[in-house]
Parts: C-alpha cells; sequence; structure tokens
C-alpha cells in the first residue's frame, strides 16, 4: 500500500470509529431516557421491553401492528424510519387508537403535534383515562401480543390487575 494511502486510512479509521461511538452512545441514551409517561408505571415498563423486543424482531413487530391493532402497513413502515417514534410509541398510538375507536393515523398525529406532554395527556385526550375500564382493556391488549409473539410478558399480573402475590394462587 503506498504510504499517502495509509495515512488516508490511519486518518479515516479513527474518524469512523468515534463516529461509531457517538451514535452508539446517542442511542443508548436516547433508550434510556424514554418515558412515555403514560400514567401507569407498569405500561411504561413494557412499553420499554416492546422498544427492546421490536429492535431485535422488526418483522414480528410490524406484523402485530397491521395485523391486531388495524393499522396500515405504509404507517407503521413509516414510523418505524422516523426517529422521533419509539416501537413502544407506535404500539402505544395504534392501540390506544383501537380501544378508542380511532384510527391509528389520528391519534399518531395527535403525538407528534402534543408528545412533549406524554403519552398519559394523549390517553385522556381520547377518553381512555388510566384506570378507566377502557384503559384496563388496553392493558389487556399487553397480553395478547405478548401471547401472538410467544414470549412471556415481564408484568403480567400488574397487567391483569391482580394485586396479590401471584406465587398464592
Amino acid at each position: 500500500m503506498p504510504t499517502g494511502s495509509r495515512q488516508r486510512y490511519a486518518f479515516r479509521m479513527p474518524a469512523l470509529l468515534v463516529a461509531l461511538v457517538l451514535t452508539a452512545s446517542a442511542m443508548a441514551t436516547d433508550a434510556s431516557s424514554w418515558n412515555p409517561q403514560t400514567g401507569d408505571a407498569t405500561v411504561d415498563a413494557t412499553l420499554g421491553d416492546i422498544n427492546r423486543y421490536a429492535v431485535r424482531y422488526p418483522d414480528a413487530f410490524v406484523d402485530e401492528i397491521v395485523r391486531y391493532h388495524a393499522a396500515p402497513r405504509a404507517l407503521v413502515d413509516a414510523l418505524m424510519h422516523n426517529p422521533q417514534w419509539t416501537p413502544g410509541d407506535i404500539y402505544y398510538a395504534c392501540a390506544l387508537a383501537q380501544t378508542a375507536g380511532q384510527p391509528c393515523r389520528a391519534v399518531a398525529e395527535q403525538w407528534q403535534h402534543d408528545h412533549g406532554q406524554g403519552w398519559g395527556a394523549i390517553a385522556r385526550g381520547v377518553s381512555v383515562q388510566p384506570g378507566s375500564t377502557k384503559f384496563e382493556r388496553l392493558k389487556q391488549g399487553f397480553i395478547s401480543s405478548y401471547a401472538h409473539w410467544g414470549r412471556p410478558m415481564p408484568a403480567e399480573p400488574a397487567i391483569r390487575g391482580d394485586h396479590h402475590d401471584a406465587g398464592k394462587h
């Protein structure tokens, strides 16, 4: 390799490594600072778990949203490629919309406009307040999604509304 090529290569390599480290750092920061603010800590944690699942199995995640939450594939694909959206946000927008009897696109547009207020405010805006019957139905939907994915749900007793120790059945 000519000397000039080695020098250019040597210069590019550290720059590439710095770029990779900065990108990984930004991704880790985004994941750790993400807070959906649904008004329910268990739902927030479950949405975080959905984020991790969807990164690993994006096709299964998208299929779930399209098939069981009546969202157009083009919308879900567009949101998956939008850096302002996490998979947990996409899931919640479409599940919330379905519970409220609205199209996913309508709730997604509302979140896009008012996301600084958190999902709890968006949910209240479509009459799905934490603690309501509609909100409990929304939470039950997580159980079905996890069953479709063939994976255990991390907070199933809390999602089901069980307030007793799961080991005392």
